[in-house]
């Protein structure tokens, strides 16, 4: 029988880290299918809580948060291209321009959960795409809508959720929740509670580690 993990990915849609981390992940668990029996949750975390309607210019914000310089923010789009050409993952050449408030797409995460896991995980590699490959405002209503239906979620539902401060104290609470626990960079994947991966590790890197918390934990069985 295999054994079972209990995974919690906890990232930001405007993370380009946190995309990488889940197309290894994902490629990590594909290549342990039948080895290990797997729930994955997502789980919210805002880079940017306080980010204000209409965003930030990405080249700006950068330099204000991290103090990089327009060549060094250049050098890590290559890397964080070329990352994800390797897992699979497309980043937009040309950047995203701006940066966004990530809060409502949290919400619909959120209730997505509530329908089904893998839905919450489409929405999740949908809403990722929306943001890094096609550069798309992830404050837009229309923008969050068009993940929902290519989730295969009840778009009027999502509307409604939009439309509404639904599910807000809930994803404020997880927020919290994790900040508690020590997380303050993103990708953090948490295994059954306990072990924790942190960056957007190589597909061997995550497959290496949960190979050895699965026998660690058939052996305490």
């Amino acid at each position: 029988m295999p054994s079972s993990l209990k995974i919690d990915f906890v990232s930001d849609i405007s993370c380009p880290w946190c995309a990488i981390g889940l197309s290894a992940l994902e490629q990590a668990l594909e290549r342990l299918q039948g080895e290990v029996a797997v729930e994955l949750h997502v789980q919210p975390f805002e880079l940017n809580p306080q980010m204000p309607a209409g965003g930030q210019d990405i080249g700006e914000h950068l330099a204000q948060k991290y103090g990089s310089t327009p060549e060094q923010q250049a050098q890590i789009r290559d890397t964080i291209r070329q990352r994800g050409t390797e897992v699979g993952f497309r980043f937009n050449v040309g950047g995203r321009g701006r940066i966004y408030n990530t809060f409502d797409a949290h919400r619909l995460l959120h209730w997505a959960a509530l329908e089904s896991a893998p839905q919450q995980l489409a929405l999740k590699k949908a809403l990722l795409a929306a943001c890094h490959s096609q550069s798309q405002a992830m404050e837009s209503v229309e923008v969050l809508l068009a993940a929902v239906a290519q989730a295969g979620l009840e778009v009027a539902r999502a509307r409604a959720i939009l439309a509404s401060d639904e599910f807000a104290p809930e994803v404020r609470e997880r927020e919290a929740f994790y900040t508690r626990q020590g997380i303050h960079s993103v990708p953090a994947v948490i295994i059954n509670d306990r072990h924790l991966i942190s960056g957007g590790q190589p597909v061997a890197v995550f497959e290496q580690a949960l190979r050895q918390i699965a026998a660690g934990q058939s052996a305490a069985q």
